[in-house]
């Protein structure tokens, strides 16, 4: 065999495939062979056109895979955006209950001070009334 032929395992073996798939792209294609010594052999025209066609479908694999991950991730960032975004609703109902909420606590915090204030008149009345009887 001459220098400028290579065998279709070869082949297979230097692209990482299996002869079965090399021999298809031949058949498929019509790539020209020969037969050297009962072994099919290729010339440097077939051997790079049949390279030609593995750095195409690589790419066209790559563009692929590549379209499917910007379509997740595009629907991935529309549900992020929908989670993160609440309806307009929602927003006037938080917008009316939080001043609510607020006038709730600070009622409370009045009361509370309010009775702490009447329980302090009560202990002053309390031990002014003892004093005033033990005077008495």
């Amino acid at each position: 065999m001459s220098k400028n032929v290579k065998t279709i395992k070869e082949l297979a073996d230097e692209l990482g495939t299996n002869k079965t798939r090399i021999s298809r792209i031949i058949n498929k294609n019509s790539i020209s062979t020969q037969k050297i010594k009962n072994k099919i052999v290729l010339e440097d025209n077939s051997v790079s056109l049949i390279r030609q066609y593995f750095k195409n479908e690589m790419q066209q694999r790559l563009a692929l895979q590549d379209k499917k991950l910007l379509e997740e991730y595009k629907s991935e960032i529309n549900d992020l955006k929908a989670l993160k975004m609440p309806s307009q609703d929602t927003k006037e109902e938080q917008a009316n209950s939080q001043p609510q909420e607020e006038l709730e606590t600070l009622k409370e915090q009045i009361r509370a001070l309010n009775d702490k204030i009447k329980g302090q008149e009560e202990l002053n009345n309390q031990s002014s009334k003892k004093w005033y009887q033990f005077w008495k």
